[in-house]
């Protein structure tokens, strides 16, 4: 009795843990991404009278939002082109404000457009990074969002750095070297010759600032908003938290922060010596909801005749764990792998990705990395398994015995629960032996749904088949005999739930098939809960990630191997 309490006690907490996340998408789905409109600005940002970085343009009147290529049309830019990124620097203001992810795609589709990461203020979804400087003194004339740069170079590309230079004409010389390497790290170097003959004290800043929500996937084990490692720890605020709090801010040593997306970054990453005012902030520009991430260096006092230099780091692009991991150890950014939510169980999720990781980069398939891990996890559970499959089978065997209890004290359940438990004594039985390697199991299983779910690696990764996407729900559907009646099935909204394919099949066939090598619970109601269990998961993970589906059919199909061996051996019939 005990044994199966704890059996369902473990099995409804998994239905509640997972089916939590699939009610809320399927009865409280994210809401698209509204179509908003910008403000246009009315000239450069104003310093906040505490000296931090400005915020994005003051604004005036709403208007309606151009198209994308109208506005990048209509600047002077320089061209950025590497093998990985393509896009723009804006010589009005020298943003950052045009990328394009050369080696991912909107769906799996290979004719789908590229992955757009930044956009340009007037164009829909703006998203951008800017630098510059704050004075201490009044009356400094500093770059800003209307200065035009004079450029130095013609592209930007790895190995081709391009420096912009503006004068204030007040003796003051800025200069903005952008360079980049064959991923996603730019460097921006910042530099302000001084020959005015005046000394003044400047501050470096750095922004990331994001027009509009972005469309969420609001899933309890992701985060995607503001982030950063700041003072030496992780820290995140989601989009609705900052609405509410209009302003977080920071003091820290180094460290980084940005804006994060499920796959996507786009993160400051100062000078790790630098001490810094950071905070996140939102604003609303006319009715557009404005993020941003931004950061204020140390005082850095130019007397006449000399010149100051400040360099950031801007992370833009895919968060590709080894290339976190890469720079984290050769760029000195701490914690970058944080930047993939990788949750609570990351002692166990980091390691699981990176056998993942390995297997893949070894076979080339990350559906046989899956199943290759598997056979592993049960390598190591062998031992504990292989305990618990003997006490299941003794069970197994004492239930001739157990029914002949239950036949003869069924009007007395107190004494009946009595002679089980002397009966387990008598044979030397652990009922509670069989919950272990279920115990065991549940953070594994977890902790590869969160890589399956949050890693980059996995995402349009195929396996064999219809499987083209395993970090994706399997495509095929009972609702139109997996594809064999010639019509398309369509959103049936909270019903989609009804619609699953071959792998949730599979999984709860076997699932069933593992039941039935278990001894039956002695109580009816406990039997039919723990019978229904097959079906309710079948429906529950049909819009799960296909690898995590994969696994969890894979390793049951191990466990009745496992188990019906040890039965074999011990006698037991089935």
């Amino acid at each position: 009795m005990e044994q199966r309490n704890l059996i369902i006690a473990i099995a409804v907490s998994v239905v509640i843990l997972i089916g939590s996340s699939v009610i809320t998408q399927v009865f409280f789905p994210p809401k698209p991404a509204a179509t908003v409109t910008q403000t246009a600005s009315t000239g450069a940002p104003a310093a906040p009278s505490n000296g931090t970085a400005p915020s994005a343009p003051a604004t005036a009147t709403e208007q309606p939002l151009a198209d994308r290529s109208q506005v990048l049309a209509t600047t002077t830019r320089i061209a950025i082109h590497s093998p990985r990124l393509s896009g723009s620097i804006d010589l009005k203001g020298g943003r950052l404000d045009d990328l394009i992810l050369n080696d991912y795609r909107e769906t799996v589709d290979p004719t789908s457009p590229n992955i757009v990461l930044l956009s340009p203020v007037g164009a829909a979804n703006a998203y951008y990074a800017d630098f510059g400087w704050v004075a201490q003194e009044e009356g400094v004339a500093l770059p800003n969002a209307n200065t035009v740069w004079q450029a130095e170079g013609d592209q930007l590309a790895p190995g081709h750095p391009v420096t912009l230079i503006w004068d204030n004409g007040q003796g003051l010389k800025f200069e903005r070297r952008f360079e980049l390497d064959e991923n996603f790290m730019f460097k921006v170097t910042q530099r302000v010759e001084n020959s005015s003959g005046q000394a003044v004290t400047l501050f470096p800043y750095g922004l990331v600032a994001r027009y509009g929500t972005p469309h969420l996937l609001n899933y309890y084990i992701l985060h995607e908003g503001l982030l950063g490692v700041l003072d030496g720890k992780l820290d995140e605020v989601k989009y609705k938290d900052l609405r509410e709090k209009q302003k977080v801010d920071y003091s820290s040593t180094g460290g980084w922060l940005g804006i994060t997306d499920k796959y996507w970054l786009v993160a400051l990453i100062p000078d790790q010596g630098t001490k810094l005012s950071a905070r996140f902030s939102h604003a609303l520009q006319g009715t557009t909801d404005l993020y941003q991430a931004d950061y204020r260096g140390d005082a850095m006092p130019l007397a006449a005749g000399q010149s100051v230099e400040t360099a950031t780091q801007l992370f833009a692009g895919a968060k590709e764990v080894r290339l976190l991991d890469r720079y984290d150890e050769q760029n000195g950014v701490p914690l970058f792998d944080r930047a993939v939510d990788f949750g609570w169980f990351y002692f166990l999720t980091k390691p699981i990705f990176k056998v993942l990781d390995f297997l893949y980069h070894q076979i080339g398939n990350f559906g046989i990395s899956i199943l290759l891990l598997t056979v592993f996890i049960r390598l190591l559970l062998f031992p504990l398994a292989n305990k618990s499959y003997k006490a299941m089978s003794k069970m197994k065997a004492l239930g001739p015995e157990m029914t002949k209890l239950k036949e003869r004290f069924k009007d007395d359940k107190a004494r009946m629960q009595q002679e089980i438990m002397a009966l387990y004594k008598k044979e030397k039985v652990n009922p509670a032996a069989g919950c272990l390697p279920i115990v065991v199991q549940i953070p594994i299983f977890f902790s590869l749904y969160k890589v399956l779910f949050v890693t980059i690696e996995m995402r349009h990764a195929p396996f064999f088949g219809w499987i083209r996407d395993l970090s994706a729900p399997d495509p095929t559907t009972i609702l139109n005999l997996f594809g064999l009646l010639p019509y398309t099935v369509p959103n049936l909204g909270p019903l989609h739930i009804l619609s699953i394919g071959v792998w949730p099949i599979i999984m709860g066939f076997t699932m069933w098939l593992q039941q039935r090598l278990n001894p039956a619970p002695p109580d009816p109601v406990q039997a039919r809960i723990m019978s229904l269990l097959p079906i309710i998961f079948t429906f529950m993970l049909g819009s799960f990630p296909a690898g995590l589906v994969i696994y969890w059919a894979w390793n049951n199909t191990l466990s009745v191997a496992q188990q019906r061996f040890i039965m074999w051996r011990m006698g037991v019939k089935v």
